[in-house]
C-alpha cells in the first residue's frame, strides 16, 4: 500500500517520465525535433495537469466524483495537446 506522500510523488514524477521520452528521441534520432519551447509548453501542461489531479485527490471525498473530475481534466489535457500538435479546431492557439 502506498502512502499519500508516495502517491503525490508519483503524480509529480509522471510528467518527468513522459518528458524523458521525446528527450531521448531528440538525442538519438533526427525524426524527433522538439525545441526548448516545445519542452516548456509540454512540461507546463503536464505539471498543471498533475497539480489539478493532486488537488482533486485531496479535496474531493467521493470516489466517483474524483474519477469523473480526473477524467474531465485528462480529456481537457488531450484536447489542448491535440490542438497544439495538429490544430484540430484551427484556432489561433495552435498557430493557424
Amino acid at each position: 500500500m502506498m502512502t499519500q506522500k508516495q502517491k503525490t510523488l508519483t503524480i509529480y514524477a509522471l510528467p518527468l517520465a513522459l518528458l524523458s521520452i521525446p528527450l531521448v528521441g531528440n538525442l538519438i534520432s533526427n525524426e524527433v525535433n522538439w525545441s526548448a519551447s516545445d519542452f516548456l509548453i509540454a512540461g507546463a501542461l503536464l505539471f498543471i495537469t498533475a497539480f489539478l489531479i493532486n488537488l482533486v485527490r485531496s479535496r474531493i471525498k467521493k470516489q466517483s466524483q474524483k474519477v469523473l473530475v480526473t477524467i474531465f481534466i485528462l480529456l481537457a489535457l488531450a484536447l489542448i495537446w491535440l490542438e497544439l500538435a495538429v490544430g484540430i479546431f484551427g484556432s489561433p492557439f495552435a498557430g493557424s
